[in-house]
């Protein structure tokens, strides 16, 4: 990341709902208190050095293979900000470079701030956990060794512990836990229930924005419904999310905008709304996705040759 002195300032100033600034419009719900967003990241790119595969093993040179290409994102106050796209795609390293966590062979240049205020790895790093939470992918980010008690309160000194076990229980009470969960272990968990000790650990600390990354998967749709149900209400307190998710279909019944991603880059960010019409849609990626939705039929381009289609589009969401 760029050291902070090299960093713009962030620009201010009010916006009306549909005017279109930062790469995106706006949903119902936007907002801009102080006039910025709770985060916004811009032109971000993250390479990796890696021995040129294509070489004789011991001759093998190092070279940079860029994974995201000049991304830019929004997430306001109050709102679910969706990214959409293919398993395996790179949208996890969207999350880490949110997060602060970069990869020792990492290169990651482009500008972030959260809350008006700009960042770099080190100040992102003092944010996590303390403004700025991750809910995992996976259950197995829970420790099987220890009580779940203990994980959600977290290490602290002792002096903090009376506070942080009233918070633990005032959580329990809020997303329906019973108190003896708090003496589980991991493995005595439905999963439904394992979903929500994750998004407690997130919440524990009362941060201002909260990255889940792919947090439904092997969860059957009421379960599914319910843990996206709970980061919606985390947003409508105040909060911000960014979901992560290749499921459009449950993404929108929560979300208030959608970022679209594709080839390591997001080409188009719009409300959830206009994924109710294909003609409000603005990237041909975009209007892909909603033909291949099951409620419009699994239609999917014949040739991805229309691959060309895609691309097409995607200088005018820039």
């Amino acid at each position: 990341m760029i050291e902070r002195a090299e960093l713009p300032a962030m620009p201010h100033g009010p916006h009306a709902d549909a005017e279109r600034h930062h790469h995106h419009t706006h949903a119902a719900r936007s907002r801009h208190p102080g006039s910025h967003h709770l985060l916004t990241v811009e032109d971000l790119t993250v390479s990796f050095s890696m021995y040129d595969e294509s070489r004789p093993y011991f001759r093998a040179e190092r070279v940079m293979r860029e994974q995201l290409h000049h991304l830019s994102l929004s997430v306001h106050e109050g709102e679910v900000v969706a990214v959409v796209g293919a398993s395996g795609s790179g949208k996890t390293l969207l999350a880490d470079a949110i997060l602060g966590l970069y990869e020792p062979n990492a290169r990651v240049s482009g500008r972030i701030w959260f809350d008006g205020e700009a960042m770099d790895a080190s100040s992102l790093a003092r944010l996590r956990g303390h403004g700025i939470s991750l809910v995992p992918q996976s259950v197995k980010h829970l420790d099987p060794l220890m009580r779940i008690g203990r994980q959600v309160v977290g290490a602290c000194a002792k002096s903090e512990r009376a506070r942080r076990e009233q918070r633990m229980r005032e959580l329990f009470s809020a997303y329906g836990l019973a108190p003896e969960v708090e003496r589980m272990y991991p493995h005595e968990l439905s999963g439904g229930m394992a979903r929500r000790v994750l998004l407690m650990c997130a919440l524990m600390d009362e941060p201002r924005l909260i990255v889940a990354d792919e947090p439904t998967p092997g969860l059957d749709l009421e379960l599914a419904v319910h843990a996206l149900g709970d980061l919606r209400s985390f947003a409508d307190r105040g909060g911000g999310v960014v979901l992560i998710t290749h499921d459009i279909d449950l993404a929108l019944s929560v979300a208030d905008r959608v970022a679209v991603f594709r080839d390591g880059t997001i080409v188009e960010e719009t409300a959830s709304s206009s994924f109710d019409d294909p003609d409000l849609l603005g990237h041909p990626f975009s209007r892909a996705l909603w033909r291949a939705m099951p409620q419009h039929g699994f239609a999917v381009p014949r040739d991805r040759g229309s691959a060309k289609d895609f691309d097409s589009g995607r200088e005018g969401t820039r």
